[in-house]
């Protein structure tokens, strides 16, 4: 293994972690500004909390499936 592959390796387990947190805050993000539009506060505030949790594991289950395929592949 060389070193670029390693460092490339590395960053995109990196990645995994920073998909989970993204979904999350952008799904915070989006409830927080549509309940100050709409007078709604807290509950689309709450409401895409939880759907950026599941867009965020759905884009980690994605990162870690590519991950094993490429690994599997390698042997």
């Amino acid at each position: 293994m060389s070193k670029k592959s390693g460092w490339i390796q590395y960053l995109s387990i990196g990645s995994i972690g920073l998909h989970l947190v993204s979904g999350v805050v952008v799904g915070v993000l989006i409830g927080y500004f549509l309940d100050k539009y709409f007078h709604t506060s807290p509950w689309l505030t709450i409401i895409f909390f939880f759907l950026g949790i599941g867009a965020g594991f759905r884009n980690m289950y994605k990162d870690v499936k590519k991950y094993i395929i490429s690994e599997e592949n390698k042997d």
